[in-house]
């Protein structure tokens, strides 16, 4: 089918927007798969409005099916808008019968998608539906739909995004309620239009709530206010949660639409959540989570690579899937105050929004082999790919490797420390609030593996403004020496450009050349600025360091064994 380069591509989303959201990185990897198609989504209205603006789409068509296109003639006259759009492949990410009959009526002549419902003799390019006693997270469902088709490799976190416009009329909305702009804002969701059975006790949220607002105010100082979140219907269960709390609150359960909702959950410096769509909105825009499951599989729906975000109690009984509870609900009640409350304190712990600008201090004491050890982090082109100026979290990821990488380091002990060049601040292309929030984020997602950085350290200057402090210029980590007490000469420094390997030899660190990028192809024949060994991955170079800092360690206790 890639040989055929189609020209003309239709996809069925998800109908809720939580599969939505985990289907978002597919959508990403079909658009590198045909770069060049014109790509539609035929999305429910809410989903629809999900991607409004979505970088990765050229269209939207509205599938209404309580409206226009209900019943079956309905779905003839969906047919029929489909096939004056000539499209020649159909991708359906959504599993029904109807889906597959759809994209059948209007003629679409590549029809693809899992074999599910009865509906293989209707796709001409069927896929075998994964084992069901292999379990595995929905984003790889829906990522791995698309491997005969030539995509690769691990999916990416998905990532959303709302525009400035939508952000600020949220805030002032926020504002209209008693909710300062300068505000912290801790979010609960204790709805779920599944069922019953998905949600937590309101009390328990209410409770839940106080204690995290008592605890970053304590850590700020400053003003923190709850937003209660939730779909049309579940107005009263809002209400029932606010009337228990003590602090600033606003209810604006039934009444935001996806766009607005997105916006205020982007907002939040946490979510209390069960497991709903609006749990996968906030790990889409790097919002920690604290989501209480019960009836469900957190295995295949929790957050992707966020399991520090998991609240349950065991039961034998669960995971049931069902939308009521036949029995005590023992599941949720057995979820404590407690419980959400410790995961709570672990989320925020790693979340750079209620951390110094710049650097916070180390995370958990390890002591581990590398204890006392160092490791400085070029950031783009190292742990991240390198398209240009990133000014939105919404651009940022991280290689696939490297947030286990970093965790293997946390754990042997070693402080992480980055330092980057970001000349975007000093051209006026983002703000250091755009860049904080970015590192907010890629705090986020190596937290979420288990490691800790102790400082993200920025030269926000042009290079011709001569600072002391833009790579390769020592500034920065003379910084971090002094802040955080840094011993260079148990440093190691990995990036994947010469001023990196430069910066490494004036301040007498060891470095590791990275070659995932353009710039690290020159590593293997830069005989000026050599580097201590060149890595075709990060989890390669933290492999060598690992092994280097032992050797190195042992030579010095034998050599204090010794004096």
């Amino acid at each position: 089918m890639r040989n055929e380069s189609p020209s003309r591509i239709v996809v069925r989303a998800p109908n809720w927007i939580g599969d939505a959201v985990m289907c978002e990185p597919a959508l990403r990897g079909l658009r590198a798969l045909f770069p060049k198609a014109e790509i539609t989504l035929l999305a429910k209205p809410a989903i629809a409005e999900l991607f409004i603006a979505y970088p990765g789409i050229d269209r939207r068509l509205v599938y209404n099916d309580r409206g226009v296109h209900a019943g079956l003639s309905g779905k003839w006259t969906l047919a029929g808008l489909l096939r004056r759009h000539r499209f020649d492949l159909a991708v359906l990410f959504q599993n029904a019968f109807e889906a597959a009959l759809i994209a059948w009526l209007a003629g679409i002549r590549r029809r693809y998608g899992y074999v599910t419902d009865g509906r293989a003799f209707l796709l001409t390019d069927p896929v075998a539906r994964p084992d069901r006693e292999t379990l595995v997270h929905q984003v790889h469902y829906y990522w791995d739909l698309l491997k005969p088709l030539g995509l690769t490799g691990a999916p990416p976190v998905p990532a959303l995004a709302v525009s400035a416009d939508e952000v600020n009329a949220m805030n002032d909305r926020l504002s209209e309620a008693g909710v300062g702009r300068e505000d912290l804002l801790v979010g609960i969701n204790p709805g779920s239009t599944y069922g019953s059975a998905k949600r937590w006790l309101p009390e328990r949220y209410a409770e839940a709530a106080l204690r995290v607002c008592r605890r970053i105010e304590q850590q700020q100082g400053r003003s923190v206010s709850v937003v209660i979140l939730g779909a049309k219907g579940e107005e009263e269960l809002g209400y029932s949660v606010a009337e228990r709390l003590t602090v600033r609150s606003t209810v604006l359960s039934g009444r935001t639409n996806i766009r607005e909702l997105m916006a205020v959950t982007k907002r939040c410096t946490l979510l209390l959540t069960n497991d709903t769509g609006p749990m996968h909105l906030a790990a889409a825009f790097a919002v920690p989570v604290v989501a209480v499951f019960g009836p469900t599989d957190w295995k295949t729906t929790a957050p992707y690579r966020q399991k520090a975000s998991i609240v349950r109690q065991p039961v034998d009984c669960a995971p049931c899937l069902l939308r009521e509870c036949p029995i005590d609900h023992r599941c949720m009640t057995g979820v404590t105050v407690d419980m959400v409350d410790e995961a709570a304190a672990k989320q925020l712990g790693q979340d750079d929004r209620l951390s110094a600008i710049g650097h916070q201090p180390p995370g958990p004491h390890h002591h581990g082999p590398l204890q006392g050890v160092t490791v400085f982090l070029d950031r783009d082109g190292t742990l991240n790919p390198d398209p240009g100026y990133i000014g939105s979290p919404d651009q940022f990821e991280l290689f696939p490797d490297v947030a286990d990488a970093l965790a293997r380091l946390t754990r042997a002990g070693a402080r992480l420390v980055v330092v980057t060049n970001q000349s975007g601040v000093g051209r006026g292309l983002f703000s250091s609030g755009d860049l904080d929030r970015v590192h907010e984020k890629l705090r986020r997602l190596v937290g979420a593996a288990g490691a800790s950085l102790a400082g993200i350290y920025v030269c926000p200057h042009r290079p011709d403004e001569q600072c002391h402090c833009r790579k390769p210029e020592t500034g920065l980590v003379e910084q971090a020496v002094r802040e955080l007490g840094v011993d260079l000469s148990r440093s190691y420094l990995i990036g994947d450009h010469a001023k990196d390997i430069e910066l490494a030899r004036r301040v007498g660190a060891k470095s590791v050349w990275l070659t995932t990028s353009e710039h690290g192809a020159g590593a293997r024949m830069d005989q000026r600025n050599s580097a201590a060994a060149v890595a075709s991955s990060f989890g390669e170079a933290v492999t060598w360091i690992m092994a280097d800092a032992v050797v190195l360690e042992q030579g010095r206790s034998d050599g204090q064994g010794h004096s």
